[in-house]
């Protein structure tokens, strides 16, 4: 499929831009102790943060939304991430160059995540980004999340540009469901938090992308292409 003259290019947040699994790993610990359970592994935890903290939750105390004191748990949880968020996440290696390379040419990037405003707006601005993202969409921003278009064709409506105009990179199903829904080109960012049994050959991303670095080209290349 051909795409027209690239505009902006946009992005997951958990898994994708952030590495905020380091964050999670300290919050259910704390929450771990303050029930006086066993905590679960780290890659167990890192599989599971793009899934929210309703599957955190789950994970932790292997009980289901609607079962008795699964909310409280859940809030609790929320609460002590909102202590610790920005504590111990970075950003993943290469993101910063690649992030450099797209405003150098003049292409807007922005966030669409599942993560709401709440954490989500001061994550990214505690980040002190060289350039700030043209746009951030949040749950609180729009009737339907991902895997819904809803999000991304509000993202490019603030930044006037088209879906087929622009590319979003995630590492969930539902990125590249949203992303492909709307009408734009995919990547799906492998190294992020893919569960061990995913098939990410089954999502049908345009790209997949082992590590950041090989995000830039796949951008350039349709660039390039335009030229």
């Amino acid at each position: 499929m051909a795409f027209p003259t690239l505009k902006a290019v946009l992005f997951d947040l958990d898994g994708t831009l952030l590495d905020t699994a380091p964050d999670f790993i300290v919050s259910l610990n704390l929450l771990a102790d303050e029930y006086k359970v066993q905590n679960a592994s780290p890659k167990n935890i890192r599989e599971t943060v793009s899934d929210g903290a309703r599957a955190l939750t789950t994970l932790l105390f292997n009980i289901a939304q609607g079962d008795s004191g699964f909310e409280q748990r859940r809030q609790r949880l929320l609460d002590i991430y909102f202590e610790h968020m920005g504590k111990h996440c970075v950003l993943f290696e290469g993101v910063d160059t690649l992030l450099s390379k797209i405003t150098g040419q003049g292409i807007n990037w922005g966030i669409i995540t599942n993560k709401p405003l709440r954490f989500s707006e001061p994550l990214v601005k505690d980040l002190n980004l060289a350039s700030p993202p043209a746009v951030l969409i949040c749950p609180d921003h729009v009737t339907h999340t991902k895997p819904s278009p809803e999000p991304l064709l509000l993202a490019c409506e603030k930044i006037a540009c088209t879906p087929a105009e622009a590319i979003y990179i995630g590492d969930h199903k539902r990125d590249i469901q949203c992303g492909l829904n709307a009408g734009s080109e995919t990547i799906c960012a492998a190294y992020g938090y893919i569960h061990s049994e995913d098939d990410i050959s089954q999502w049908q991303a345009h790209h997949v992308a082992q590590h950041c670095d090989e995000i830039w080209p796949i951008i350039n290349k349709r660039l390039t292409n335009e030229n």
